[in-house]
């Protein structure tokens, strides 16, 4: 075979092979072309027809919505503080009490509503349906907010409720207080108009859920269990419209959570001989403690972007983006790697990325000339739903790799099952519903919790557990949640009662329409 021959049968094989990497490559951008242009998960029960439920219209009177304003005021300024599971201001939770029994009278009296205190500061209220073949679903809040203190800069004293150009501010605002006052508002409206609901409902109201929830959440929940109650859905508070929060998003987007990420803590220790420091070893607990906490920021959790339902989330939005983002967003079977590798380059992006690693707590040393024996640093993780907290826990240990470190597990648990967002599922419909009847030009779409809510207590008692309400998030909101500056416009206080009025009544129903889209479903 002569050396001509060779060259021309390689030159052959190279254009087959680009040829078809080619064609590869064509087929991929007309695919990914097509399902641009046609996916719109948005559309869906848009023009199905809805049965009628709002019998009674959400008309907010300049006096009814005084009065409304006045009460979230009062409900701010009354300091329900968790500082610990063991340290909670159970004179102001007391105080609350005696505030919702004032504020809504019909609520209380009324024969339709059966309420009870659980855990000596949460509230379980049930009303009872008309049609006991509809399954019950339950709306969660809580009552209890985190410390604030006025030095930290704020520019009202936190627990003031003071009104500064159309904004209320104060701690518990935006967590949670404004879905305790709206759900009870809310309530307060209807049943005072003559209410009575198809479909039977629980509010949960927790006393304690900034300190995880053990005794009001998990104790409404085992009443409930001993009843054997069993619910459609469950919505909490979680996530919110977002307004110029996503970059390159056109409009506002409502995210309708549908997990939560697991989480765990913690505590890597280290022991060695103790001495004076002017014979120091080549190595001491601390530079030991800092090398092993230095791996794990260097070496951070794999990247899993596209794994959860957080892939959903930016397909749902696909068509609020414009070119060239639309393209990527609509093809995230193609991108996702690539979306990973941008969205793990800004903290608030990466939460969505992986599972993440923060050093909270770092202690040592007693005396300036003494070599501190013990050292200790405390790790919170927030778990991917791709992940599981054992694969996390082996994970930090193979990190780590030192086996003077010792790492122990001091509290965790596995990301929560993700809630259906199908056409199917009813909860999800319903508040799709709700928020397209008061915000038509608000895309939806479902979204993951970061952080963690009371309703992770109540998997036992329903499939679906969405977390949501609609108060509007504007650039630089997201920072004042647990921070400084917390507040809530008066407007939106009204628009989340007004919400929940809706919410109610749409509830009413007994099956979802039948959807009339050619979307894609995801």
């Amino acid at each position: 075979m002569t050396g001509q021959s060779v060259r021309l049968r390689i030159t052959r094989l190279l254009k087959v092979v680009f040829l078809s990497l080619l064609f590869v490559f064509t087929v991929l951008i007309l695919v990914a072309t097509v399902r641009t242009i046609s996916l719109d998960v948005n559309t869906g029960f848009k023009l199905a027809q809805w049965e009628r439920t709002e019998h009674i219209p959400p008309n907010i009177t300049s006096e009814y919505r005084q009065r409304l304003i006045s009460n979230f005021k009062e409900a701010i300024r009354i300091p329900t503080v968790s500082y610990s599971e063991t340290n909670l201001n159970t004179t102001a939770l007391q105080e609350f009490y005696g505030l919702m029994t004032k504020a809504f009278p019909t609520l209380f009296s009324s024969p339709l509503v059966l309420h009870e205190v659980v855990g000596n500061y949460s509230h379980l209220f049930w009303v009872p349906g008309s049609d006991l073949s509809l399954v019950p679903y339950m709306l969660l809040a809580h009552i209890d907010v985190v410390p604030a203190n006025e030095s930290d800069g704020w520019d009202a004293p936190p627990f003031s409720a003071k009104e500064i150009d159309g904004f209320i501010y104060g701690r518990g605002t935006i967590d949670n207080k404004q879905s305790v006052m709206g759900i009870l508002e809310a309530l307060e409206f209807l049943l005072a108009r003559g209410y009575m609901p198809q479909r039977g409902f629980y509010v949960g109201l927790g006393h304690d859920e900034e300190v995880s929830g053990f005794n009001g959440a998990v104790n409404i929940v085992n009443a409930l269990k001993e009843r054997g109650v069993e619910l459609e859905f469950v919505l909490d508070e979680g996530l919110a419209v977002l307004d110029g929060i996503i970059s390159g998003l056109r409009g506002p987007a409502a995210l309708i959570g549908i997990s939560e990420k697991g989480a765990a803590t913690v505590k890597l220790s280290v022991t060695t001989p103790t001495g004076h420091s002017s014979m120091p070893p080549a190595e001491g607990s601390i530079g030991i403690l800092a090398a092993a906490i230095k791996r794990l920021e260097d070496n951070p959790m794999p990247r899993l972007f596209g794994l959860g339902p957080e892939r959903g989330t930016f397909e749902h939005l696909a068509h609020s983006f414009g070119l060239p983002l639309r393209f990527i967003m609509s093809n995230l079977w193609l991108f996702s790697p690539l979306m990973s590798r941008v969205m793990e380059r800004s903290p608030d992006t990466n939460a969505f990325v992986r599972t993440t690693t923060a050093i909270t707590m770092f202690n040592s040393g007693v005396k300036v000339n003494v070599l501190p024996s013990y050292a200790e640093a405390v790790v919170n993780l927030r778990i991917h739903s791709a992940q599981t907290l054992t694969e996390v826990l082996d994970m930090i240990e193979a990190t780590v790799a030192d086996e003077r470190v010792k790492i122990d597990l001091l509290d965790g648990f596995d990301p929560l099952p993700i809630s259906s967002y199908s056409t199917k599922a009813f909860g999800y419909q319903i508040i799709k519903k709700t928020v397209q009847d008061m915000f038509p030009q608000v895309a939806i779409a479902p979204g993951i919790c970061v952080g963690n809510t009371d309703s992770r207590h109540y998997v036992e008692l329903t499939k679906d557990i969405y977390r949501f309400a609609p108060t509007w998030f504007k650039p630089g909101d997201p920072k004042r949640f647990h921070g400084v500056n917390e507040r809530i416009s008066a407007k939106n206080y009204e628009e989340l009662v007004v919400f929940y009025i809706k919410l109610f009544q749409n509830c009413d129903i007994r099956d979802l329409p039948s959807p009339h889209s050619a979307g894609h479903e995801l």
